[in-house]
C-alpha cells in the first residue's frame, strides 16, 4: 500500500526548542497564525507524495551512499519570510543557510525521485522551515528579524506523512546517518515516535 511520503533534514530537540522560544514574540503578533507543532519541525529536501514500498526500498538503496557522502555540519538558521511573496500570506518560515555538501544531498534526492518515476519539483529549492499557516486571510504582518544561532545537521529522514482530524503526522520511515559508514548506518534506522503539526 502506497503511503505519503518526503525526504528532510531533521533538527534536534534542543534546536527545535530555541526556534519555538524564539518565535513567541513574533507569533503572538501574527493573528490567526497556526504554529507548526515543536515535533513537526524539519527542513524539507523533497516532497514526494504517494509513494509505493517497491519505490521507498529503491530510495533507501539509492541515498544510503548519497547520505554518507554529505558530512554533518552546522546550519545558520535565521531570518523570517512569508509564502506567498505578495499578498495574504499563507505559510510562515524561517530561512536555512545551507552548505554545499547539503545540497548536493537535495539535488542527489531530486535526482532519485526523478528516476523512480516522480515528477520533477518545477519550484526551485528554498531551504526554509515551515513555522506557521493561516488559513483565513489576513493582512501581511511586520516581521522582526529572528535567529537562533547555528543548528548541526545530522540525519536525513524519509517520513511518511499522514492527515488526521487536527493537524498531518509526521512518522519516520527510515533515518540516514550523514557521514556514516555501512557499518555504523544501520544505528539510526530505528523506529521513532511520530511527529505532529499544528
Amino acid at each position: 500500500m502506497s503511503v505519503r511520503a518526503f525526504l528532510a533534514l531533521e533538527l534536534p530537540p534542543e534546536a527545535k526548542q530555541a526556534i519555538a522560544t524564539a518565535l513567541g514574540p513574533t507569533a503572538e503578533r501574527c493573528a490567526g497564525l497556526r504554529r507548526t507543532a515543536l515535533e513537526g519541525l524539519h527542513l524539507t529536501l523533497r516532497f514526494l507524495g504517494e509513494t509505493s514500498p517497491e519505490q521507498i526500498e529503491a530510495l533507501v538503496a539509492e541515498l544510503a551512499p548519497e547520505a554518507a557522502r554529505c558530512v554533518p555540519a552546522a546550519a545558520r538558521v535565521a531570518g523570517l519570510g512569508l509564502f506567498p511573496e505578495r499578498g495574504a500570506p499563507r505559510i510562515l518560515w524561517l530561512a536555512v543557510e545551507l552548505s554545499e555538501p547539503f545540497l548536493e544531498l537535495q539535488r542527489a534526492c531530486e535526482a532519485a525521485a526523478c528516476r523512480l518515476g516522480f515528477e520533477p519539483e518545477p519550484r526551485p529549492f528554498r531551504p526554509h522551515l515551515t513555522l506557521g499557516r493561516w488559513r483565513e486571510r489576513v493582512p501581511r504582518p511586520e516581521l522582526a528579524p529572528l535567529g537562533v544561532g547555528p543548528v548541526r545537521l545530522d540525519r536525513l529522514v524519509l517520513f511518511r506523512s499522514r492527515l488526521d482530524a487536527r493537524s498531518a503526522v509526521y512518522t519516520p520511515l527510515h533515518t540516514f546517518a550523514l557521514g556514516a559508514t555501512t557499518r555504523d548506518r544501520g544505528l539510526l534506522d530505528m523506529p521513532h515516535s511520530p511527529g505532529r503539526t499544528s
